[in-house]
């Protein structure tokens, strides 16, 4: 059974892809998970391969949404995005790491989230 708190990070996720897609992006994928990390979602816009990392709260009571986007996670990420590429090497675009913070008061129930994109939100260099 999926917990609630899944379900929920699950519709903030669904959230991001649609502002991504709203802003000119191809979502290429979602959930790519594998033994090194996992990706919330991977999209394309002009000549960046962006994986993102989305975090979903309801305010900024307890720190900005993107705070919880330690180093080591950082690094799980870069590492997934490294494994991503080795499994699609015809494409040929320049990796970027973003993270979406979506600020939701009221759960799923909130009609229109506020939504924060920060593109190149940290770097490194995947290993393919």
């Amino acid at each position: 059974m999926v917990s609630s708190e899944r379900l929920l990070g699950r519709w903030g996720e669904v959230e991001a892809a649609e502002y991504l897609r709203g802003k000119g992006y191809l979502v290429l994928g979602m959930d790519y998970t594998c033994r090194l990390g996992e990706v919330d979602i991977i999209a394309a816009r002009d000549e960046y391969i962006v994986f993102a990392e989305v975090k979903l709260r309801a305010d900024e009571a307890h720190g900005m949404a993107r705070e919880f986007v330690d180093r080591r996670k950082q690094q799980r990420i870069i590492a997934a995005a490294g494994a991503w590429l080795r499994e699609f090497p015809q494409v040929e675009l320049q990796p970027r790491f973003d993270v979406i913070e979506v600020y939701a008061p009221e759960g799923y129930r909130t009609k229109n989230p506020r939504i924060q994109h920060l593109e190149n939100a940290f770097w490194q260099k995947p290993r393919f």
